[in-house]
């Protein structure tokens, strides 16, 4: 072949197909630390769209499917100092409207750093609360001093300007200490309770600084990294709030104490090797990415002239994760690591992506770039200031919202999904093998749950967890021990619930969609006329307080 041919040719394939194609996705996502704009930038690193946003932003953003953007904001006037204060946090939708604007900031409490947003639509918070040195001293440290400890909350949006909320954990209920047998929180060794927080360990005002948070839907644990212990944490959120603040409860067990932690055994005074120095952004790797289910994290100080990306595969065991007595948790050192390009001494991420790529942040220094999964350099972009996190998506995420979020009914131990376009089983935290129906028979005991997605495919939806145990017929996740009663059923529209402790007890019910989404709740009333919905299958949830939940079916016919 003529060589000036091959090089037209050559020269037409990369002007159409440039290097840049082997990167994933068709957004990257940014806003910087302190600024009031939001921006998606497109494949050739060019300004797509800009947000204009009402207060700076204090730590990270994140886009939501359907194109919505969680923010938290630089609020002024908080009580609390230090480390990305934020006070504040917001929904921006599509064309910059907010469509949520909560305040988490008093005289004792203040969210901080990063949130996370929550298939049901609530936000994980951050957040400092004051404790007075008299507090301090009774609960066994050495140290008299005001503490800012760490809890971290569930909100729910409920307006405009208002949210519930509707789960916290807090890092004051899990402490221990072998200094002062006499006070609070004594054990004789601290080495051998991992699952507490050693409040003797580099006691400061900001003790903790906890600086990222992730979810992980399967499991319904929450991962967090602090920047003090130089560790990632993983805690259960199945728990009621009161479990939360207990050692007892929760799918794993063990209330609110640490499942797991890793990156620096000195810190609970065990033997091993530190792998982690100052540590951001610990989060799971998705389903549908390489790698999935691996705990990663920015390792800020990873190597002497490099901040790293490390990446570890924990053992567990169920909802519990393994470790051998008189050890830390495995693994003893990183499963995978990359030598980030540049160093930061605070903030920066990692996004994996589902072709195996990686965006990487360097915040300090606004880079951002991204590697295929050689580790090859694919384009890179530096901002002028400081970038706490960076994110890649693609245009089914931007435009469409997540698929509803499946329920789980009984029918005589058959598991009945809501109506999806695919299916996927689970039983205690692991994909069931070939269990990709709308049903499942369950046979053992077990937490069950569901992932779907819709017709286009660009999101996994996951279920709540289904508790299920020999005899079950029909109750949801906790307590009630019969399945309520709705009558007639079917019905054209008017059904009377029933069940024998409704006139002692405050109850709520809801009336929930086939596809998940709650048509109404009502508190207290147990006549229902749903002549004006479209015929079809509907759930019922009873919920009573202090009893617990369950649910039924009905069926709504044409008159």
């Amino acid at each position: 072949m003529n060589k000036k041919l091959i090089i037209l040719i050559v020269f037409f394939v990369l002007s159409r197909f440039p290097l840049s194609a082997q990167q994933w996705g068709d957004y990257t996502f940014y806003s910087l630390q302190n600024s009031t704009t939001g921006v998606l930038l497109d494949t050739n690193q060019a300004v797509f769209k800009t947000w204009n946003f009402t207060g700076k932003t204090g730590y990270a953003s994140y886009v939501l499917p359907g194109g919505v953007v969680l923010r938290p904001v630089a609020k002024t006037g908080n009580s609390f100092t230090g480390g990305p204060i934020c006070g504040q946090v917001q929904k921006v939708d599509w064309n910059g409207n907010i469509i949520w604007d909560y305040t988490y900031s008093t005289s004792t409490y203040c969210s901080h750093h990063d949130i996370c947003g929550m298939p049901n639509g609530n936000v994980l918070l951050i957040a400092y609360e004051l404790k007075s040195a008299e507090e301090v001293t009774a609960a066994g440290s050495n140290t008299s001093l005001i503490m800012w400890p760490d809890k971290i909350v569930e909100v729910k949006p409920t307006g405009l300007n208002s949210g519930e909320v509707v789960w916290e954990w807090h890092a004051w209920d899990h402490l221990v200490q072998d200094v002062n047998p006499n006070k609070a929180n004594y054990y004789p060794a601290v080495k051998d309770h991992p699952e507490l927080l050693n409040i003797n360990y580099k006691t400061a005002k900001d003790w903790m600084h906890v600086n990222g948070i992730d979810y992980n839907p399967i499991l319904d644990q929450i991962a967090f990294s602090s920047r003090t212990f130089s560790e990632w944490f993983v805690i259960d959120h199945s728990t009621t709030t009161q479990e939360a603040a207990s050692h007892t409860g929760g799918n794993a067990g063990k209330g609110g104490d640490i499942l797991f932690r890793w990156g620096n055994p000195s810190a609970w005074g065990q033997t091993g090797t530190a792998i982690l120095n100052v540590s951001h952004d610990a989060h799971w790797i998705p389903e549908g990415v390489p790698n999935a289910g691996n705990l990663v994290g920015f390792n800020n100080g990873g190597t002497s002239s490099f901040s790293t990306v490390d990446q570890i595969k924990p053992l567990m065991n169920g909802y519990n994760y393994e470790r051998e007595a008189g050890k830390a948790y495995g693994p003893t050192t990183f499963d995978l690591r990359h030598i980030a390009n540049g160093k930061t001494t605070n903030m920066g991420n990692s996004y994996q992506l589902p072709n195996g790529n990686m965006l990487v942040c360097i915040a300090l220094s606004g880079k951002i770039y991204e590697i295929n999964a050689q580790g090859t350099q694919l384009w890179t972009k530096t901002l002028s200031g400081s970038l706490a996190q960076a994110f890649k998506y693609d245009t089914c995420h931007v435009k469409y919202p997540a698929p509803p979020i499946p329920t789980i009914t009984n029918s005589q131990s058959v598991l009945v999904a809501s109506d999806a376009s695919s299916y996927q089983w689970y039983k205690n935290g692991t994909p069931i093998p070939a269990a990709n129906a709308k049903t499942y028979a369950a046979n053992t005991e077990g937490v069950y749950l569901v992932r779907t997605t819709d017709a286009l495919g660009c999101k996994y939806s996951y279920s709540a967890g289904y508790k299920w145990s020999t005899g079950s017929t029909g109750l949801a996740n906790v307590g009630l021990n019969q399945k309520p009663q709705m009558y007639p059923n079917p019905s054209t529209g008017f059904f009377t619930l029933d069940y024998p402790q409704l006139n002692e007890h405050t109850y709520e019910v809801s009336i929930i969609a086939i596809d998940g989404s709650i048509i109404s709740t009502v508190k207290n009333i147990n006549k229902f006329d749903l002549t004006g919905l479209t015929p079809g299958i509907y759930f019922v949830n009873l919920s009573i307080d202090g009893l617990g939940s369950a649910s039924t079916k009905i069926v709504l016919q044409a008159n």
